[in-house]
């Protein structure tokens, strides 16, 4: 099986060192045609506006919601999950295209500025568990969406407690914000996953085993791959110290 990893910006050569770690093979994707004889596409983190513009420019955005209508999977990483939202609120001015599919509202810069990335660590919800490894897994956050809104069809795999006032989100109508509820920040419906966080950028890669690799067949050896990685996975101490960059005020970025 090939997988497909969009690579016109951000964090793509770190899902394909996953990708080829698991002994899948991995597809660079900038072209249409390069979709083609795929088993299913990762979206990586980066800049969503950018990442949108060029997938425009080389003639993209057509040809990845065809392959998504398709029905292969396709996992989309913090700016991958705003493509992947049939809408999106607090964008740049003249918004941006989005892919869709998603019943759900992505907060583009819920957490704030890049200055509030963070790590902590997470409950693994049943699918993610039953692979094997790790109860919890750990979930790094850079300057990263969230989910303030999902319709009754989409699966709820992962939620963050945000304090109020703690956010960095600034929009109306952000209940989650506002009660100091959990905000949702990974996501399944149908053929499509989608996280908030970046699971390419630490040792745990159950997360391409929920869309990227079919149960049975070449997916018995990779599986003990993933359970190894899963157990060697730091444990997280103290969440409650991030964002790391809370207290850097004194920093001044031009």
């Amino acid at each position: 099986m090939a997988v497909g990893v969009l690579a016109l910006q951000g964090s793509f050569k770190e899902h394909i060192v996953a990708l080829r770690k698991l002994g899948v093979e991995a597809v660079e994707v900038r072209k249409p045609e390069q979709l083609s004889g795929l088993s299913g596409l990762i979206i990586p983190g980066g800049e969503s506006t950018t990442m949108a513009k060029l997938a425009e420019q080389y003639k993209l955005i057509p040809a990845l919601k065809d392959f998504g209508i398709s029905g292969k999977p396709i996992w989309g990483t913090c700016a991958g999950l705003i493509f992947l939202a049939d809408k999106a609120v607090g964008q740049k001015i003249g918004g941006q295209a989005l892919l869709g599919g998603l019943d759900c509202t992505v907060h583009r810069n819920y957490f704030g500025s890049q200055l509030n990335s963070f790590e902590t660590e997470l409950p693994a919800p049943p699918a993610l568990s039953e692979i094997g490894g790790s109860e919890n897994f750990r979930a790094v956050f850079i300057r990263a969406p969230a989910i303030v809104n999902a319709g009754p069809n989409v699966e709820v795999l992962a939620a963050l407690n945000v304090p109020s006032g703690e956010s960095g989100a600034s929009s109306p109508g952000n209940e989650a914000e506002d009660q100091g509820q959990k905000v949702i920040v990974a996501v399944r419906q149908g053929n499509l996953l989608a996280t908030a966080f970046h699971p390419e950028l630490t040792g745990d890669t159950r997360w391409l085993f929920m869309k990227m690799v079919p149960k049975g067949g070449k997916a018995d050896v990779p599986v003990k791959a993933v359970e190894e990685s899963a157990s060697l996975i730091r444990p997280f101490t103290d969440p409650k110290d991030l964002p790391v960059f809370r207290d850097a005020s004194f920093l001044v970025f031009e």
